[in-house]
């Protein structure tokens, strides 16, 4: 989840009423209001059929890291879901983190 105007009503109304109401709450806790912030190695991994947290997300924080000059490496795993798994698709994932891992640290 990189905003929340972007996330689930019934979650995020809850904690910061409707984005009319409260926008500078959506807007100032939302992760991709500070990516200039973000120090390091960054890998981005998301499932393009996620239905929690929708592609879009991860499509406006690229963008986002790149306006910013901030490197980063990203995979995505087609009409994957929420969890990522299915297949050979779990493994491929955390080969991915550990080469990640073992490359940065």
């Amino acid at each position: 989840m990189t905003t929340w105007r972007y996330y689930d009503t019934i979650y995020t109304e809850r904690y910061l009423q409707t984005p009319q109401l409260n926008a500078a709450g959506y807007d100032d806790n939302s992760p991709i209001t500070h990516v200039n912030k973000l120090k390091g190695n960054y890998l981005l991994i998301h499932g393009t059929g996620d239905d929690n947290v929708h592609f879009q997300n991860t499509v406006d924080l690229v963008n986002a890291l790149i306006a910013a000059d901030k490197q980063f490496e990203t995979f995505y795993y087609p009409n994957r879901n929420h969890g990522i798994y299915g297949g050979n698709t779990t493994w491929h994932l955390y080969t991915q983190m550990t080469d990640f891992l073992k490359r940065k640290l």
